[in-house]
């Protein structure tokens, strides 16, 4: 059989934590900071974590090695 392999557009957008959850950086920060407000873009800073099912998936789809 061969190896598992995890996806690497995954890799470079999921970390899982030390207790298997898994954290993603929000949306909406790239571009047109213009148009946003100052509290949108404030809350939009740091990581998020997703929810328990979302991770799941991810990391038994995407990041089997992960």
């Amino acid at each position: 059989m061969p190896k598992l392999k995890s996806k690497s557009g995954a890799k470079k957008r999921f970390k899982i934590t030390g207790t298997g959850k898994v954290l993603y950086a929000q949306a909406g920060k790239r571009h047109g900071m213009i148009k946003r407000t100052n509290k949108q873009i404030r809350n939009l800073r740091g990581t998020n974590v997703l929810f328990k099912s979302d991770g799941d998936n991810i990391i038994k789809y995407f990041l089997p090695n992960g």
